[in-house]
């Protein structure tokens, strides 16, 4: 094994043995990789701070390509302190490391890392943790391959008088096309388009309305329920608060 220098954020943590962990660490460079923080549960463990969910770092490591690397020290980027004291945002932010850590099991492209990363940060940073999650939600079905068609109608490709967005009809659909499906409001239609197309990173303000809001967080749990098969156990306690913010 060679030693490593990795940027990259703890997605999950098992203890292992009596004093150990094993680390689910998204990176920068080789995305999904396993990692064992030894004795890092005892006390005086140097690696006992920076072996939980939620560090941001760079990792040193001894890095083993087809197996379980292992932990030397881990240079702190971001602890993400703010976060880890509120409950809204953890709980946020802990449904979005949930679900990455599935994404990338299935597809472990390391452009999931930046999209993570700059979620984490936008939370941390005080913007709504309800719409920066449906944005990443949106576009990690990408990497699940069952991207939902946002640029045009999915039954004929029309750009014209969008009138509905079904999962059934895997995104838009226009007047020509519709039958039964929900009639959609032009501010949703607008709003999704620019969930899909926008970098997060690049968001400095956002106001998305109550009704906007949960009419695309709706789409989304029955797209993700239609289309991916992921069950994310900490996704209701989400719908939980959910239903409190659009309620406000």
């Amino acid at each position: 094994m060679k030693i490593e220098k990795v940027e990259g954020i703890i997605l999950s943590e098992v203890n292992y043995s009596e004093s150990s962990k094993i680390l689910n660490v998204l990176t920068k460079e080789f995305g999904l990789i396993g990692i064992i923080s030894k004795g890092c549960r005892n006390v005086k463990s140097k690696l006992r701070g920076v072996s939980r969910k939620l560090i941001y770092g760079t990792f040193n490591i001894y890095y083993k390509s087809d197996g379980i690397s292992t932990l030397i020290s881990v240079d702190l980027i971001h602890s993400f302190s703010r976060t880890m004291m509120d409950l809204e945002k953890i709980s946020y932010a802990s449904f979005l490391l949930d679900l990455v850590l599935q994404v990338a099991r299935q597809n472990n492209d390391v452009k999931i890392f930046n999209l993570i990363k700059d979620s984490l940060i936008k939370i941390e940073n005080d913007l709504d943790p309800f719409v920066i999650t449906n944005i990443l939600e949106l576009k990690l079905l990408e990497f699940l391959g069952v991207k939902p068609d946002l640029e045009a109608c999915s039954i004929c490709g029309s750009k014209k008088n969008i009138v509905s967005l079904s999962g059934a009809d895997h995104g838009f659909v226009c007047g020509s096309c519709f039958t039964n499906q929900r009639i959609t409001s032009p501010n949703v239609i607008k709003m999704i388009h620019l969930y899909d197309l926008v970098d997060i990173s690049s968001i400095n303000k956002l106001e998305v309305d109550n009704d906007t809001k949960k009419e695309i967080n709706t789409f989304l749990d029955e797209y993700y329920e239609k289309y991916t098969g992921l069950y994310i156990k900490s996704k209701d306690f989400i719908k939980q608060i959910n239903r409190l913010s659009c309620n406000k």
